[in-house]
This record gives structure tokens, C-alpha cells and sequence, in this order.
């Protein structure tokens, strides 16, 4: 899970800034500016949650180097910052794309599952994890 937790913040921070620069240069000409802002806050949240799953899966790493087991906690703090922002962002890159207004319906379920990831950190956190 550490490494999930690694390689998949790398992954999110590289797309991050390639869909965002993507959505700056190349749509910016063929998407309204409501929809260049959604495109935007994709990126943005992508970029946040590509930090968080590195520093979680650091904090797991730490874990491991220290012979402890890895806390449930901060396993499924990762799985909800990757579901949600796959969920979140996914739905409104798909949305600015597509025109379909019915993906923005995703979009929430994936910022509720990004809440629950932060709780579950703050959980691993006040356990002292």
C-alpha cells in the first residue's frame, strides 16, 4: 500500500500539471470560462491530493522502517484520496469534454470520499499513528 500510496501521488501530481496546462493552452480557446474554471478546479484538486497521497505514503513508509504495522487507518485514508479524486476530477475533466451535464452528479460522491479520506487521516493522526 505504500507504494500505491507513492506512485500514485507521483501520477496524479504529473497529470495534474499536464491536464492543467492542457486545459490553459488548448482548450482554453474552445471551452466557455465556467467550464475553463471547472477544468481548473480538476487540476487543482488533483494537485492537492497528488501531495497528500505522497505524504501518506511517506508516513507508511516511516511506519514499515520502524517494524511497525502499517496503520488501517492511513491504508484507507490513501483509497479514498485516490477513489475520490479519481471520482472528482475525472468527472469534471469528462464534463468539460464531453458537455454531458449529468457527470457533474459524480463529482460530489468523489469530494464526499476525499472527506473521508481526511477524516481518516485526522483519525491516524490523533492516534498518534
Amino acid at each position: 500500500m505504500t507504494r500505491f500510496a507513492l506512485v500514485a501521488g507521483a501520477i496524479y501530481g504529473l497529470l495534474s500539471v499536464a491536464l492543467g496546462a492542457f486545459g490553459a493552452h488548448a482548450l482554453k480557446a474552445s471551452l466557455t470560462d465556467e467550464l475553463l474554471k471547472t477544468w481548473e478546479t480538476g487540476a487543482r484538486y488533483m494537485a492537492i491530493h497528488a501531495v497528500v497521497l505522497l505524504i501518506v505514503g511517506i508516513w507508511m513508509r516511516g511506519q514499515a522502517a520502524e517494524g511497525a504495522a502499517l496503520e488501517p487507518t492511513l491504508q484507507w485514508a490513501a483509497i479514498c484520496f485516490f477513489i475520490g479524486t479519481l471520482l472528482f476530477s475525472g468527472s469534471l475533466y469528462a464534463l468539460c469534454l464531453s458537455g454531458v451535464r449529468a457527470l457533474g452528479a459524480i463529482t460530489p460522491l468523489g469530494g464526499l470520499i476525499l472527506m473521508a479520506g481526511w477524516i481518516l487521516l485526522a483519525v491516524a493522526a490523533a492516534r498518534g499513528a
